[in-house]
C-alpha cells in the first residue's frame, strides 16, 4: 500500500515536471534524478497529504528530488531519530534540498544542540553546512550556547578556502554576529571585507547582497530606523 502510494505521488510529480526547469536546476547544482515542479506545486501536493510520517521517509528512499522536498514537508520532526536525521542529511548532495530539511525539521528539533556539535567535527560536507546553520540560530536566538570570539576566528581562517555549500552557512553565521551583537560588529565586518566571500554574488533588483559587510550594514540600517 505504501509503495503504491510513493508510485502514485511520483507520477504526480512526473506530471507537473518541466524540463526548462529541470535545466535550470541543473545549473544550480541539482542532480538529473528530477522533473523540474514548481516548488508552490510541491506545496499543494503537500497540503493535501497533510503529515504522514511514514510516507514521508519512503519518499526520502527514493532518493528523487521533488520527493524529497515533499518529504520535508509531511514528516513529523517527534518521530525522528538523531541517526535518522544524520543519514537523511548525508545522503543528500544538493544543498537546497538540505537546506528544506533544516528549515522544516531540524531547525525546531528538541535534540538539535548535540547535532550541531556532531556535525561540526564530521566529515560530510552537508553535516557541516547544516552544523552552521545551527550555529547562526544560536546566535540569533541562543548566543549563551556559542562561543562568539572562537567563531569569529575560525570563519577567518576557515571560510576563504571552504567549499562554497559550506561557504554559505558559515557566511550567514558571520553576518547574523554583525548584526545581532554590536560588540563584534567592527571584527565581523574587517573579516567579511577581508575574505570577500559572496562579493560577487549576483543580486536582483531591491534584494540584500549576501556579501556578509553590505548584509550587516543594511539590516542593522534598517533596524535602526
Amino acid at each position: 500500500m505504501l509503495s503504491q502510494k510513493v508510485n502514485t505521488i511520483l507520477h504526480e510529480l512526473e506530471s507537473l515536471g518541466n524540463e526548462k526547469l529541470k535545466a535550470q536546476n541543473i545549473k544550480r547544482g541539482a542532480g538529473h534524478n528530477q522533473f523540474g515542479v514548481k516548488m508552490g506545486d510541491i506545496r499543494k501536493i503537500a497540503g493535501k497529504i497533510k503529515k504522514d510520517h511514514a510516507l514521508g521517509l519512503a519518499l526520502w528512499e527514493t532518493n528523487q528530488m521533488e520527493a524529497r522536498f515533499l518529504a520535508c514537508l509531511i514528516l513529523d520532526p517527534k518521530l525522528l531519530s538523531n541517526k535518522e536525521l544524520t543519514a537523511m542529511v548525508s545522503s543528500e548532495n544538493y544543498a537546497y534540498v538540505v537546506d528544506w530539511l533544516y528549515n522544516y525539521i531540524i531547525k525546531d528539533y528538541a535534540d538539535k544542540q548535540t547535532l550541531r556539535t556532531e556535525w561540526f567535527t564530521a566529515d560530510n560536507l552537508m553535516l557541516q553546512r547544516l552544523a552552521w546553520s545551527l550555529i547562526s540560530g544560536n546566535v540569533t536566538r541562543n548566543p549563551d550556547l556559542e562561543n562568539i570570539p572562537e567563531l569569529l576566528n575560525t570563519i577567518e581562517n576557515e571560510m576563504g578556502q571552504a567549499p562554497y555549500d559550506l561557504q554559505w552557512t558559515m557566511n550567514t553565521a558571520l553576518a547574523q554576529i554583525g548584526i545581532k551583537h554590536p560588540e563584534f560588529r567592527e571584527r565581523a565586518l574587517t573579516i567579511g571585507h577581508k575574505l570577500g566571500v559572496l562579493k560577487d554574488y549576483p543580486v536582483s533588483k531591491g534584494c540584500t547582497s549576501p556579501f556578509a559587510p553590505i548584509w550587516i550594514e543594511e539590516i542593522v540600517k534598517r533596524e535602526s530606523n
